[in-house]
């Protein structure tokens, strides 16, 4: 699929740098760079990074027909783009993404993404996709609890430039999925999460502890889960975390 790679040598984010320099760049315009100095993640997490080593990129999509209130498309399109390129080189019903867009190995983290959209009236502008995928580092130093890499679960190293273009089109691809069928993606979205069958959680607000299954995800991207006692939960992110 047509795209359009810009490569930084170093840069405090790849994000910062789209919304600022990004106002007539094209759709499907990827800026990437070898050392991100300030990467930023879901509500102002860090990202660890070893230059070089892995994919540290932001992708500009002009996705105009998404209605803003169906925003979280976006996310899905994003995450099971990803998630589809990754199968390619890792056993493939081992990856999954975990709620709301982080994509999972096993019960460890090897892509971390952070969504930023504009609104114009009620439709998406602009949605500048920011993404970090660990490929071949293979020791982690930050207070990350559970990081892992490509080549931490193969042993390969791998051309960061061929992955880089797979997951490029992966995820134009299910972009495009999404506008013609929503349903179709949110149903592949909702197969491919992480403990859907069933995980135990902790209220953030609370410190209630409880066990539920993931019975959807609504377009604003809160998810519903469904407790042990019937109950049912309707959460925004940050307002419940997973016990691993």
């Amino acid at each position: 699929m047509k795209h359009n790679i810009l490569h930084l040598d170093s840069v405090t984010s790849t994000n910062s740098w789209l919304a600022v320099e990004g106002r007539d760049i094209p759709h499907a315009t990827v800026v990437t760079t070898r050392e991100q100095t300030a990467g930023r993640g879901q509500r102002g997490n860090s990202w660890e990074s070893q230059p070089g080593a892995n994919l540290t990129f932001s992708m500009l999509l002009r996705p105009e027909s998404i209605a803003a209130h169906s925003q979280f498309t976006i996310s899905e399109a994003v995450a099971l783009g990803i998630a589809d390129a990754l199968r390619h080189y890792l056993p493939a019903d081992r990856v999954k993404i975990k709620w709301s867009n982080d994509i999972y190995v096993d019960n460890r983290k090897i892509c971390g993404i952070l969504i930023e959209n504009s609104i114009t009236g009620d439709r998406i502008g602009r949605s500048i996709a920011g993404i970090g995928i660990n490929v071949n580092q293979e020791e982690f130093h930050s207070d990350a609890p559970n990081p892992v890499s490509m080549r931490n679960i193969t042993g390969i190293e791998y051309n960061l430039d061929e992955v880089l273009n797979l997951v490029i089109d992966s995820i134009l691809s299910r972009l495009d999925e999404g506008i013609a069928d929503p349903a179709s993606l949110h149903r592949a979205y909702i197969e491919s999460l992480w403990g859907k069958e069933g995980r135990t959680y902790r209220d953030t607000a609370t410190g209630e502890i409880f066990s539920a299954i993931i019975e959807d995800v609504a377009p604003i991207g809160h998810i519903h889960l469904r407790d042990t006692s019937g109950r049912l939960r309707i959460q925004a992110f940050k307002e419940i975390a997973v016990i691993l």
